[in-house]
Protein backbone atom coordinates (compact mmCIF):
# COMPACT_ATOMS: atom_id res chain seq x y z
CA UNK A 1 0.00 0.00 0.00
CA UNK A 2 1.27 3.46 -0.90
CA UNK A 3 2.32 5.84 1.85
CA UNK A 4 1.65 9.03 -0.17
CA UNK A 5 0.08 11.85 1.76
CA UNK A 6 -2.68 14.06 0.36
CA UNK A 7 -0.14 16.59 -0.97
CA UNK A 8 1.29 13.92 -3.29
CA UNK A 9 -2.17 13.23 -4.65
CA UNK A 10 -2.89 16.77 -5.84
CA UNK A 11 -3.15 17.03 -9.61
CA UNK A 12 -2.33 20.35 -11.21
CA UNK A 13 -4.60 21.00 -14.17
CA UNK A 14 -3.23 22.46 -17.37
CA UNK A 15 -4.99 25.51 -18.84
CA UNK A 16 -6.81 23.23 -21.32
CA UNK A 17 -7.99 20.96 -18.52
CA UNK A 18 -9.26 23.98 -16.58
CA UNK A 19 -11.23 25.12 -19.63
CA UNK A 20 -12.66 21.62 -20.09
CA UNK A 21 -13.73 21.59 -16.44
CA UNK A 22 -15.38 25.00 -16.84
CA UNK A 23 -17.15 23.70 -19.96
CA UNK A 24 -18.62 20.83 -17.92
CA UNK A 25 -19.62 23.24 -15.15
CA UNK A 26 -21.41 25.49 -17.65
CA UNK A 27 -23.22 22.50 -19.16
CA UNK A 28 -24.57 21.78 -15.69
CA UNK A 29 -25.59 25.43 -15.34
CA UNK A 30 -27.71 25.19 -18.52
CA UNK A 31 -29.50 22.15 -17.12
CA UNK A 32 -31.90 20.65 -19.65
CA UNK A 33 -31.73 23.56 -22.11
CA UNK A 34 -31.82 22.83 -25.82
CA UNK A 35 -28.45 22.85 -27.56
CA UNK A 36 -26.60 23.52 -24.32
CA UNK A 37 -23.34 22.11 -25.72
CA UNK A 38 -23.49 24.59 -28.61
CA UNK A 39 -24.44 27.45 -26.31
CA UNK A 40 -21.45 26.84 -24.07
CA UNK A 41 -19.11 26.30 -27.04
CA UNK A 42 -20.35 29.54 -28.61
CA UNK A 43 -19.51 31.46 -25.44
CA UNK A 44 -15.97 30.08 -25.48
CA UNK A 45 -15.64 30.83 -29.19
CA UNK A 46 -16.82 34.42 -28.78
CA UNK A 47 -14.34 35.02 -26.00
CA UNK A 48 -11.51 33.29 -27.88
CA UNK A 49 -12.14 35.30 -31.04
CA UNK A 50 -12.16 38.51 -29.04
CA UNK A 51 -8.82 37.62 -27.44
CA UNK A 52 -7.31 36.58 -30.80
CA UNK A 53 -8.35 39.90 -32.32
CA UNK A 54 -6.96 41.91 -29.39
CA UNK A 55 -3.68 40.06 -28.89
CA UNK A 56 -2.99 38.39 -32.25
CA UNK A 57 -1.96 41.39 -34.30
CA UNK A 58 -3.19 42.29 -37.75
CA UNK A 59 -3.25 38.70 -39.00
CA UNK A 60 -4.98 37.12 -36.00
CA UNK A 61 -7.59 35.55 -38.26
CA UNK A 62 -4.93 33.49 -40.06
CA UNK A 63 -4.18 31.52 -36.89
CA UNK A 64 -7.90 30.96 -36.32
CA UNK A 65 -8.26 29.77 -39.92
CA UNK A 66 -5.25 27.47 -39.49
CA UNK A 67 -6.87 25.71 -36.53
CA UNK A 68 -10.18 25.40 -38.40
CA UNK A 69 -8.40 23.96 -41.44
CA UNK A 70 -6.56 21.40 -39.30
CA UNK A 71 -9.83 20.32 -37.70
CA UNK A 72 -11.60 20.05 -41.05
CA UNK A 73 -8.82 18.38 -43.03
CA UNK A 74 -6.91 16.36 -40.42
CA UNK A 75 -9.01 15.61 -37.32
CA UNK A 76 -6.37 13.18 -36.01
CA UNK A 77 -3.76 15.95 -36.01
CA UNK A 78 -6.23 18.23 -34.24
CA UNK A 79 -6.81 15.55 -31.60
CA UNK A 80 -3.02 15.26 -31.12
CA UNK A 81 -2.84 19.02 -30.53
CA UNK A 82 -5.56 18.71 -27.89
CA UNK A 83 -3.84 15.75 -26.22
CA UNK A 84 -0.48 17.55 -26.20
CA UNK A 85 -2.08 20.31 -24.14
CA UNK A 86 -3.26 18.00 -21.40
CA UNK A 87 -1.14 17.34 -18.33
CA UNK A 88 -1.15 14.33 -16.06
CA UNK A 89 -4.64 13.44 -17.22
CA UNK A 90 -3.53 12.83 -20.81
CA UNK A 91 -5.08 9.39 -20.62
CA UNK A 92 -8.49 11.08 -20.85
CA UNK A 93 -9.65 10.40 -24.37
CA UNK A 94 -12.33 12.37 -26.08
CA UNK A 95 -15.33 10.35 -27.11
CA UNK A 96 -16.31 13.12 -29.48
CA UNK A 97 -16.32 12.60 -33.20
CA UNK A 98 -15.30 15.60 -35.27
CA UNK A 99 -17.41 16.42 -38.29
Amino acid sequence: MSKKDSQDMIVEFTPLEKIEALYEELLDWYGEADSKQLRVAAKFLLLALEKFSIHGGNNWHELVTEYIDILRKDPEKFQKIIEANRGELKEKKSNTRYH
